[in-house]
């Protein structure tokens, strides 16, 4: 996979990498340390609270969304051309990946002891189970995929590298991005850590491997949460861990 030229002013941090990375952090601690007065302020705004944690998560990725948008639509354009010269290396490798990733978090999962749902992953599925599908392939498809892949590739790794040892910005995406989905009430358990250190590992890998191509792990990432949702969508409720 190639890259085009006058690539060096793309991997620089800018202002507006500053305030997404502000805005992530801002928001995560806020619903953190006053997660309940939040969400009494939105029950009180919406009768159903599923839709009052819905739209906790929207204004959070949305809000981080904007400033990641804005910041890194001329990478994202450039990786949509690369991609474009290469169609079927698109088509064919995005899933090949997912089965990579299915792969690795079996193995993860076997070596850690028994599979543990955490905090996220059953918050999840909560909603999944009462929000309806085009509220939420719009949210864990299409924004929540490219927010997490403009922070924990295009800043940890594509423009980190400019500074830092590659594979040492590898290590602390693949770490950054398995704590951020499980730190909560159950701390940092590998049996819950392992499914999110498989994905991040094959996103890692797809990243630098396609040459830092933030639109292809964005695709894979895309791709893999929208699997998880029709299979959610499509298991009856009560098989479903509680």
């Amino acid at each position: 996979m190639g890259t085009l030229s006058g690539t060096a002013p793309l991997y620089r941090f800018t202002a507006l990498d500053a305030i997404a990375v502000a805005a992530y952090l801002g928001f995560t601690a806020y619903f953190t340390l006053a997660g309940e007065t939040v969400e009494r302020l939105m029950v009180q705004l919406f009768a159903n609270p599923a839709t009052a944690s819905y739209a906790v998560n929207a204004v959070f990725y949305v809000g981080v969304g904007i400033f990641a948008l804005a910041s890194a639509w001329r990478v994202a354009g450039r990786d949509l051309k690369i991609l474009g010269t290469r169609p079927w290396f698109t088509l064919g490798m995005v899933p090949l990946a997912i089965v990579v990733m299915l792969i690795l978090t079996a193995i993860l999962v076997a070596a850690f002891g028994t599979a543990q749902s955490s905090e996220n992953q059953l918050g999840i599925q909560g909603l999944l189970q009462q929000v309806p599908a085009w509220l939420m392939v719009p949210l864990l498809v299409v924004l929540g995929p490219f927010v997490e892949e403009y922070l924990f590739r295009h800043l940890l790794i594509g423009k980190l590298s400019r500074y830092v040892n590659i594979w040492i910005c590898c290590v602390i995406s693949v770490v950054v991005f398995a704590s951020i989905h499980v730190i909560g009430r159950e701390g940092l358990v590998l049996s819950a850590l392992a499914p999110y250190l498989g994905m991040a590992v094959v996103l890692v890998g797809v990243y630098v491997w396609t040459g830092k191509n933030l639109m292809f792990s964005y695709f894979v990432h895309a791709a893999k949460n929208l699997m998880a949702v029709v299979l959610i969508y499509a298991i009856p409720p009560q098989l479903l861990p509680s």
